[in-house]
């Protein structure tokens, strides 16, 4: 390895050791962003009731109580879930229209080991939790089964990842696998340049 090649070599290793470790640091950040939004989460269901949908705010709506009275149901969707007792099945979740204009609404109104169940309900008032949503960004959880379903789990924080601390620690071995091999090869350099002469 000539020395231009070894000092380019050692610059990269340097920009690639601080990048990996500055995103260690940034994971880290996120970690404590996370575990800050996972406590307001864990407080929420001590919290007022708030109006559905909820509005944009620096209050984060999930896990919140509120209600909502669907008009018309629009659509549904019948997906994987579990009732309050863990069984593995399925909720059925409507799209409600709650207003002449104005977003729609997602009402998650039980659980049934059908695929299909649930379709029979037309709407109506709906008390419940706030969950996440995949079409409207939030969804209501009934407190309790409607058109003769059982009750769905309610939302969980176990959905949240985070794994920010293990991302942060991978970014640091990382960091350090990099500097373990440059000074292995700085070392096979010098032992080179040693033999050398004698040859």
């Amino acid at each position: 390895m000539t020395r231009t090649a070894f000092v380019i070599g050692a610059i990269l290793t340097a920009i690639a050791v601080a990048v990996m470790i500055g995103l260690g640091f940034w994971q880290l950040d996120r970690l404590e962003q996370k575990e800050a939004l996972i406590a307001g989460y864990e407080a929420a269901a001590d919290r007022p009731a708030i109006a559905f949908p909820p509005v944009p705010t620096d209050d984060p709506p999930l896990y919140r109580k509120s209600a909502l009275t669907c008009l018309e149901v629009t659509g549904w969707r019948h997906q994987a879930g579990a009732n309050r007792d863990g069984r593995s099945g399925y909720v059925h979740v409507a799209d409600c229209r709650l207003g002449a204009e104005g977003p729609g609404a997602a009402v998650e109104i039980g659980w049934s080991t059908e695929p299909v169940a649930g379709t029979d309900w037309t709407g109506g008032p709906v008390t419940g939790t706030i969950g996440p949503d995949e079409k409207y960004r939030y969804r209501l959880v009934a407190d309790e089964g409607l058109a003769g379903l059982q009750p769905s789990a309610p939302p969980s924080l176990d959905a949240i990842s985070n794994n920010h601390f293990a991302y942060a620690m991978q970014w640091f071995a990382f960091a350090a696998i990099a500097v373990v091999i440059f000074l292995l090869a700085s070392a096979k350099r010098r032992k080179d340049a040693a033999r050398e002469p004698s040859e």
